[in-house]
């Protein structure tokens, strides 16, 4: 099977995973300016069309779903990232960033209106059946999405285990629709797999942050350490390609593993003075064996923390093609009792050099891209976050935009990314960015050094 090809959003493995934190209480707008006469005047109109609409239309409308969509309606305007949760979806979401729900196995966005599949996830019922990243899905059981949030096409393909789903499929390059019969399935995410290349060198492969990645982290690296001795290990491929992105204060704690000190990520709020700033501590995991990370244009989100921090302390060198460029924080709020909750874009990310990554990316420090095979060229395209509908627009995005191709070939042996860095570390290969020079690294200024 392909591995995984992908334009990326912050990615939802049939839910939405990004950089994600969560705010617990009722006085989140509290500090917002009161709204002004003219703003009740347009929610008294408002209020007025959903009556019409309500008494009126011709066919006898479902009151919460209009009022749902409105909500939406307005969220989606912001960007891409902001959604209402009902209690369903919200539930559905901390079952997801658990690293484990039901469905089908999908990473899916929404592009003109219809689904967009991300990646199918590996050994799951939607990579089985041969559901490919880049497929459209038009219709769910024959019902059309176009007119549903991501929410509400995501819901409909979750169901109980051992239960058939058909999706329709436009696949570039086929001369009609697919249909493709899946049955519905347990999904557990392996957010990190690992092995040891050869006899000495550590691959850990992160594909996700859910609450097991640092664990996870942790657990591989011990077990690589206890195969190969300190004195044979020559350093560590960090796998972050096709990562999606996920809960912030995993993308955190897997950086502060490499790291001994200096600042991780500073987010940044509606309010110039709202700067949280989050730390490493001291206790490299690795030991200061050399680590070259490997990013492409499915690199996204929380995986573009961990790259930009390790790249801007000269930690690891990174390697492949630029990142996807989405480089906002979502805040999880709860609305009360059984009214689900609001997923808000709240703030931007920055690296450890001050640089926004929004719209931008993760530029590497070696470039070196993936041949696509003969039956993708001139199916794929490299997107990223600028490319997506209202995006936020990045302080240091330029003409150049953000993201690039997302392929990973299923065979290692034709990974021509990994086998550069495996060269790098072996010293076969020779390049100036490896390892990285001390000089110049990040201190406390302020301001973007990249740009």
């Amino acid at each position: 099977m392909i591995r995984k090809l992908t334009m990326l959003m912050t990615g939802a493995a049939l839910g939405a995973l990004s950089a994600v934190a969560v705010y617990q209480g009722s006085n989140f707008a509290s500090r917002a300016d009161a709204a002004g006469s003219e703003t009740y005047r347009q929610l008294d109109i408002f209020g007025d069309i959903f009556e019409r609409v309500r008494s009126q239309y011709v066919t006898e409308p479902k009151e919460e779903e209009l009022i749902k969509n409105a909500i939406n309606g307005m969220l989606q305007s912001l960007d891409p990232h902001s959604s209402y949760l009902d209690l369903k979806e919200s539930n559905s979401m901390r079952e997801q960033t658990r690293g484990e729900f039901g469905g089908l196995g999908i990473e899916v966005t929404m592009e003109n209106e219809l689904v967009k599949v991300i990646t199918p996830i590996d050994d799951t019922p939607a990579a089985k059946a041969g559901v490919l990243a880049g497929d459209l899905v038009s219709q769910i059981d024959g019902e059309n999405v176009r007119g549903m949030s991501l929410q509400q096409a995501v819901e409909k393909m979750r169901g109980l285990v051992n239960t058939p789903i058909e999706l329709t499929i436009l696949r570039q390059g086929a001369d009609k629709p697919l249909k493709i019969k899946i049955v519905r399935a347990i999904i557990e995410l392996k957010s990190v797999k690992f092995r040891v290349e050869g006899d000495d060198v550590g691959y850990v492969d992160i594909n996700g942050f859910t609450e097991k990645t640092l664990p996870g982290v942790e657990d591989a690296i011990k077990k690589i350490r206890e195969q190969v001795s300190d004195d044979k290990l020559k350093g560590y491929v960090l796998d972050l390609r096709l990562n999606p992105g996920g809960l912030l204060g995993q993308a955190i704690g897997v950086s502060n593993a490499f790291l001994n000190r200096g600042e991780i990520v500073s987010t940044r709020g509606r309010d110039k003075n709202d700067v949280q700033r989050n730390n490493a501590t001291p206790g490299d995991l690795t030991r200061g064996k050399p680590v070259i990370v490997l990013i492409n244009g499915g690199s996204a989100s929380a995986s573009e923390i961990v790259a930009g921090a390790l790249q801007d302390h000269r930690r690891g060198t990174v390697l492949g093609t630029r990142s996807f460029g989405k480089g906002s924080v979502q805040t999880i709020i709860p609305l009360g009792g059984d009214n689900g909750a609001l997923r808000l874009t709240t703030a931007l990310y920055y690296t450890p050099s001050g640089c926004s990554i929004q719209g931008k990316g993760i530029d590497p420090d070696i470039k070196v891209e993936q041949p696509l095979p003969d039956e993708l060229k001139g199916r794929l395209e490299a997107r990223g976050e600028s490319n997506l509908r209202n995006s936020i627009e990045g302080e240091s995005q330029d003409d150049s935009g953000s993201g690039s191709f997302a392929y990973v070939p299923p065979n290692p042996e034709d990974d021509v990314q990994l086998n550069y860095a495996l060269d790098l570390l072996r010293g076969i290969k020779k390049d100036a960015a490896f390892p990285p020079s001390l000089e110049g690294v990040v201190g406390d200024e302020d301001g973007c050094k990249r740009v």
